[in-house]
C-alpha cells in the first residue's frame, strides 16, 4: 500500500524539516556574523559591500535539520562594488575575509575557518552551523547579478542569489509539495552517500521533473518519479528551464544542468563519468526499493531509501 501524503508530510515535518526555533537561532547567529564582518570590511578595507543576502538551501527552505549525517550550512552572499572583475580574484577577496574573521573571532581555532572553492567557511562549534561567506562582484548593468569566482581554477561565472531563491518559490507555487520533495531527495542522497550530487543539483533536477511531467499524483508518486527520471535518463540529457535565455552554452561534461540564472554555467560540471554512473545506479536501486516498499507496505524497505530514522506516525 502506497504511503499517503499525510504520512510523508509527517516524516517531513517531524524528521526532515528545520524546526522554527532552530531557524530563528541560525538567523540570529548569521545576522551577528554579517554585522561584525560588514563593520570590519568597512572600517579596515577599501572593499565596499552593497548588499548581503542569505542564500542557498536555508533561504529556499529546502534545508534539512541537523543530524550526525545531515550538516547544516547557510550561504551568505556579499555583493561587492568598485572592483574590476577582470583583475579581481576570489583568492584576494577570501584572503581578506579570512584575515578579518580571525580578528573578529580571536578565541576560535584557525582550523574553524576554511577557504573553500567559492567561499570562506565559518564553523560554529556550539550550534554546529557552518556559514559559507560568498563574495560576489556586482554587475552594475544587471541588478542582483554579479560574478562569483572559483579559487581552484580561477574561473568566474555570473550568479544571481535572489533569482535562485525566486526560482524555488515559483516551483513551490506550481507544486505546494515541491520543498518537501526536495528534502526527501536530499535525505535519500545523504543515505546513499552521493556527495557529488549537490543540493542545488537536486533542486534543479526536481524542478525539471516538475516542469516536464507536472505536479499530478501523490507525494510518494512524485518522489518515485524523480528517482525514475534519474535512473531512466542516466542524467545524459541536457537539463534546462524556461528561465534560460539563448544562447545556451555548449558543454561536453558527463552531466549538464544549466543554471537557470546563467545559461553559460553548468552547475554539474564537476561530476565525473564515474560519479554519474554511481548516482544513476543508486537512483535505480532506490526506485526499485521504493516500488517494492510501496507495493508491500514495508516500512523497513523505506528505511533502506531514507535511513533508520524514517517514520510516518507517532510512536505508540
Amino acid at each position: 500500500m502506497p504511503l499517503t501524503d499525510t504520512q510523508l508530510s509527517y516524516y517531513d515535518s517531524n524528521i526532515l524539516r528545520l524546526p522554527a526555533d532552530k531557524r530563528k537561532e541560525y538567523h540570529a547567529q548569521v545576522d551577528r556574523l554579517v554585522v561584525e564582518l560588514s563593520t570590519s570590511v568597512r572600517d579596515k578595507t577599501e572593499i565596499k559591500i552593497t548588499k548581503v543576502i542569505k542564500a542557498g538551501s536555508f533561504a529556499k527552505f529546502t534545508i534539512l535539520r541537523k543530524t550526525s549525517v545531515d550538516p547544516v550550512d547557510v550561504d551568505v552572499v556579499f555583493y561587492v562594488s568598485g572592483r574590476n572583475v577582470e583583475q579581481e580574484t576570489l583568492a584576494s577577496l577570501t584572503d581578506t575575509i579570512y584575515d578579518l574573521l580571525i580578528k573578529i573571532y580571536p578565541n576560535k581555532d584557525v582550523e574553524h575557518f576554511q577557504i573553500q572553492r567559492k567561499a570562506a567557511t565559518v564553523a560554529f562549534v556550539g550550534s554546529g552551523l557552518s556559514v559559507d561567506i560568498v563574495p560576489v562582484i556586482e554587475d552594475a548593468a544587471r541588478p542582483n547579478y554579479g560574478w562569483q569566482f572559483d579559487i581552484q581554477n580561477g574561473s568566474k561565472v555570473q550568479t544571481c542569489a535572489p533569482c535562485q531563491i525566486q526560482f524555488v518559490r515559483d516551483r513551490k507555487a506550481a507544486d505546494k509539495d515541491f520543498r518537501t520533495l526536495v528534502r526527501l531527495a536530499k535525505r535519500w542522497r545523504n543515505q546513499a552517500e552521493l556527495k557529488p550530487l549537490k543540493s542545488f543539483m537536486i533542486e534543479l533536477i526536481m524542478a525539471y521533473v516538475l516542469d516536464t511531467q507536472g505536479s499530478g499524483g501523490s507525494i510518494e508518486q512524485r518522489f518515485r518519479r524523480f528517482l525514475h527520471y534519474v535512473a531512466q535518463s542516466g542524467l545524459k540529457e541536457v537539463i534546462s528551464f524556461p528561465e534560460n535565455t539563448t544562447p545556451i552554452g555548449s558543454f561536453s561534461d558527463p552531466v549538464v544542468i544549466i543554471d537557470p540564472v546563467c545559461c553559460r554555467n553548468n552547475v554539474a560540471a564537476r561530476i565525473t563519468e564515474a560519479e554519474r554512473k554511481e548516482i544513476v545506479t543508486a537512483a535505480t536501486e532506490a526506485w526499485e526499493t521504493a516500488h517494492f516498499a510501496s507495493a508491500e507496505d514495508d516500512i523497513d524497505a523505506w528505511k533502506e531509501v531514507f535511513g533508520p530514522r524514517f517514520k510516518v506516525e507517532d510512536d505508540e
